[in-house]
Order: C-alpha cells, then structure tokens, then sequence
C-alpha cells in the first residue's frame, strides 16, 4: 500500500506545490495526491489551507503531507495546532529523515522563499523513504510529545 500524500500551500508556495505535485504523481510510492493549497493569485492567509491539509491527515483521509509556505514556519505551526498532528520545517537530509525517524511527523514543511525547488524536490522525495520504528528508543519520546495534547 502506497502513501496518501496532501499538499497544502499559500501563494508563496504554489511553484514549488506543482512542481512537487507533478513528482509525486510519477511516484510508484504514492497512490493519492490530495491538494488542499491556493492557486496563483489567491491571497488566503497560509493557515488555512495549513490546518485544511493537516485535518485530512488527522481524520485518516491522507497519511502524509508536504506544505509549503514562504519559508515553511507558518504552515509547520499552523498544522501543529491539529491535535495528532506533528509537523516541522526541514530543509536538509538529514532532518527530513529525523523528521520521521525520531517524530514520527506526518507533515514536512518547507519555505519556497528559503530553499532552491531542486533542493525541495529531492527533500519531498527522501519524507517517503522512512517509515517510523514504533520499537524504537524514540517511540518513549514520541508518546511524551503526545501526552501534551487535549485529551477529548
């Protein structure tokens, strides 16, 4: 079974969202794309589509999402404020495997005003290449993380 990927951005992140987007499409990994972000010209505040992407992820319609804004920090806190939902700005290798590998995050964000779209298409990619060890040292860690969150 394959990734259900959501994409969120806001305008500031609509070349990199399609370019990613057309990625993904190709990608035998994925089996859905689901794009929740603005198109050119729409001036809607990133947060919305931010939150839009991580409720999917929260309600089990998607499984993963990348979300771009100008630099990646206001689609991380955004999404972050979805309960279940762990989201971080990585802009390099190492992160994005951290990403998933110690914060079993759902959500990788990035900034199109702060990266190069090469950079941002290779970092999309490497989010599908880990999967979380729920044995691992960093599942403790990760429940604490959790244990923070409104309980309902």
């Amino acid at each position: 079974m394959g990734f259900r990927v959501v994409l969120a951005c806001d305008i500031a992140g609509v070349e990199y969202r399609d370019k990613i987007k057309a990625d993904l499409e190709k990608d035998d990994r994925i089996d859905e794309v689901i794009d929740v972000g603005v198109e050119a010209g729409d001036d809607t505040a990133y947060a919305h589509p931010a939150v839009a992407g991580a409720r999917k992820i929260a309600d089990g319609e998607a499984d993963r999402g990348i979300f771009i804004c100008g630099t990646g920090m206001g689609v991380a806190i955004a999404a972050n404020k979805v309960p279940g939902i762990r989201a971080s700005v990585a802009h390099d290798s190492f992160s994005v495997e951290r990403l998933v590998l110690s914060n079993n995050a759902q959500v990788l964000t990035m900034g199109q005003r702060v990266i190069g779209v090469e950079l941002a298409r290779r970092l999309a990619k490497e989010f599908f290449n880990y999967t979380f060890d729920q044995s691992s040292p960093s599942a403790a860690k990760v429940d604490a993380i959790c244990s923070y969150e409104p309980q309902g």
